[in-house]
C-alpha cells in the first residue's frame, strides 16, 4: 500500500525513526520494520510517498503524526534565530503516537541507560514475553502485554538486563492490570492531571511521565529534560536563568525535582502549546552536534 504525501505538510521518515522517540525500529534493506498495533510492519519513503505493508493507511497516519499541521507548529515554536536555523535543519521530523503501555514500560527502562540499551532490553523482554509474528522472513515480536508483565517473575525481568528497573517495571503492571490507571483515559485529561496520574506509577518521575505524555498521548506542550536538553538549554538560553541557577546545574548530570522543573517550565512558557516539538527538535539536534556540529550562529 501507499500514501501520497502533501507536499506542503513535509515529513521525513528517517529523521523521525532516528530521533530517540520509539526504541524498536530497525532498518533492514532500505526498509523500516517495526510493530505498530501488533503487527509487524515494513515501510519506507521515495520523496513524497510512503509505501508501506502489513498495516492500514489509518494506522500510519495514527502512528507517525500525519495529521499534525507541521507548517503551523515549526512557525509557532520558531521563537529565535536558533530555532528557525534548527528547524530548517530537521525539517520533516514529527512527534509519533506510539501505544501508552509500550511507550510507559519503555521509558521507566531508559531511566539511567544509553539507547543501545534501551533497545537491547526491550528486545529482550519482547523476545522472552511476547508474541512472535513475521514479515519477509523475519521474526518480529510484539511488546508483552499488561498481564504478561504483572505475572512475570522478578528473576524473569531481571534476566532481561532490566537491572532495579525490574522492581518498577512488575509493579507498575500490576497497579495497571488492577484498574488504578488507565493510560487511554489519562488522552482527556489535562497535562498537569496527566503527569500527576503517571507519577503515581513506580519508577515514574517527572521525565518518564513528560515522555509518555508527548510520545504516546498526544500532550504536545509536555516538554521532557534529559542531559541534552539540559545542554541545548544552557547553550542556547542560559539568559533567561539567574547565573547562579546556570552554574549550579552546568556541573550536575542529574537534577533535582525543582531544577527539572524549572527547565522544563521554561520550555513550556516560551515555546507554547507545542513545546513538545521544540523539545524534540532541540534534543536531535544536540545529539547530532555532538558528533557533528551544525553550525548555528547568527
Amino acid at each position: 500500500m501507499e500514501i501520497l504525501l502533501d507536499p506542503s505538510q513535509p515529513f521525513n521518515l528517517e529523521l523521525t525513526l532516528c530521533c530517540g522517540q520509539a526504541f524498536r525500529w530497525s532498518k533492514i534493506g532500505g526498509w523500516w520494520y517495526g510493530i505498530i498495533e501488533e503487527k509487524a510492519v515494513k515501510i519506507r519513503q521515495r520523496s513524497e510517498k510512503l509505501e508501506f505493508e502489513n498495516a492500514t493507511c489509518e494506522a500510519i497516519l495514527e502512528y507517525f503524526g500525519l495529521r499534525d499541521n507541521l507548517p503551523l507548529i515549526l512557525n509557532h515554536i520558531a521563537k529565535d534565530n536558533i530555532m528557525k536555523k534548527i528547524v530548517s535543519a530537521f525539517m520533516g521530523l514529527r512527534i509519533l503516537r506510539q501505544k501508552p503501555w509500550e511507550c510507559l514500560i519503555s521509558y521507566i527502562c531508559a531511566t539511567n541507560k544509553n539507547i543501545p540499551a534501551i533497545n537491547q532490553m526491550l528486545s529482550n523482554l519482547a523476545r522472552k514475553l511476547g508474541e512472535k509474528t513475521s514479515l519477509d522472513g523475519y521474526s518480529f515480536y510484539t511488546f508483552p502485554s499488561v498481564e504478561k508483565l504483572a505475572k512475570a517473575s522478578l528473576k524473569t525481568l531481571t534476566q532481561c538486563g532490566l537491572g532495579y528497573r525490574a522492581e518498577y517495571v512488575h509493579e507498575t503492571a500490576v497497579k495497571i492490570l488492577n484498574g488504578e490507571i488507565e493510560l487511554e483515559s489519562l488522552r482527556s485529561k489535562g497535562y498537569e492531571e496527566a503527569k500527576s496520574e503517571l507519577m503515581t506509577l513506580p519508577g515514574v518521575g517527572a521525565k518518564v511521565a513528560d515522555c509518555v505524555l508527548l510520545f504516546s498521548l498526544g500532550k504536545l506542550e509536555a516538554f521532557p529534560v534529559d542531559v541534552w536538553i539540559k545542554r541545548a538549554l544552557l547553550g542556547h538560553y542560559a539568559e533567561h536563568f539567574d547565573r547562579e541557577f546556570v552554574e549550579k546545574i552546568s556541573c550536575k548530570r542529574s537534577l533535582s525535582k525543582s531544577e527539572y522543573e524549572k527547565l522544563s517550565y521554561f520550555g513550556r512558557n516560551y515555546f507554547g502549546k507545542y513545546a513538545g516539538y521544540a523539545q524534540e527538535y532541540l534534543y536531535h539536534n544536540e545529539r547530532i552536534s555532538y558528533s557533528s556540529p551544525i553550525s548555528l550562529s547568527i
